[in-house]
This record gives C-alpha cells, sequence and structure tokens, in this order.
C-alpha cells in the first residue's frame, strides 16, 4: 500500500467502474430474461433476438473478448504483473464465457460500454500527451 500511495495509484480504480455496473448488468440479464414482449422481436432485420443468446455464430461473444482484449491494452501498466496479466486475459476470457450463456442484448450492452470506456482511454490519453 505504501508503494500505492508513493505513485498515486488507486488499486481498485480499474475495477470500480465494472463494480458500479454490475447491479445494471444483472437487473438487465433479470428483464431481458422474463420480458414477454422482447420474445422472439429482432433488433436489427436478420440478427438473433435480444432476449435469447447469440445464434449459432456467437459473433457478439467473440467480438466482446476482442474489444476487451483492446480496452486492457490502452490500461496503464500495473506495478503487479499477475494483477495485469489478469485484467488483460481473464477479464476478457471470463467475461466472453459469460456471453455465451447470456441474452444477446445484454452481451450488446457490455458490448457498448467496452467500447465507449475505450474511446474514453484514447481521449483521456490524448488530453494528457496535449
Amino acid at each position: 500500500m505504501a508503494l500505492y500511495k508513493q505513485h498515486g495509484v488507486n488499486p481498485v480504480a480499474g475495477c470500480l467502474p465494472i463494480l458500479l455496473q454490475m447491479p445494471i448488468w444483472l437487473a438487465l440479464y433479470r428483464m431481458l430474461s422474463s420480458a414477454g414482449e422482447l420474445y422472439q422481436q429482432a433488433f436489427i432485420p436478420g440478427w438473433n433476438q435480444r432476449s435469447h443468446r447469440d445464434g449459432s455464430v456467437h459473433i457478439l461473444p467473440v467480438i466482446l473478448v476482442v474489444t476487451m482484449f483492446a480496452q486492457a491494452r490502452l490500461q496503464p501498466a500495473s506495478v503487479d504483473s499477475t494483477q495485469q496479466k489478469f485484467l488483460q486475459y481473464g477479464m476478457p476470457l471470463m467475461f466472453g464465457v459469460m456471453s455465451f450463456s447470456s441474452p444477446a442484448g445484454l452481451t450488446l450492452y457490455i458490448f457498448t460500454n467496452t467500447v465507449l470506456s475505450a474511446l474514453h482511454s484514447i481521449y483521456m490519453k490524448k488530453v494528457r500527451q496535449a
């Protein structure tokens, strides 16, 4: 902890945004699992339903894992290499496995959030360099 304080690093900063969104994800999962209005309703014409898992191709989970790997590369290096490896490899794989059994709407929400977080990281790096 002294090393974290010396360098001004918050060890919880990387996980806090995910922890804050967990209630939203759980509520969205419950809503998509039981919403009768969304049953067999296409999100995009030709696309699978939002309330069911992604089709047999699993496009959304694969895209989610790839974007989470890319976002993990954008984060600054951690002091602890095991923590850094878990964040770079473990978290994307864990979310990828979870998204294979989640409704497509929830996976789409997490994917959108990941893309927006990555864009925010890129923007902040450019602002700090300027």
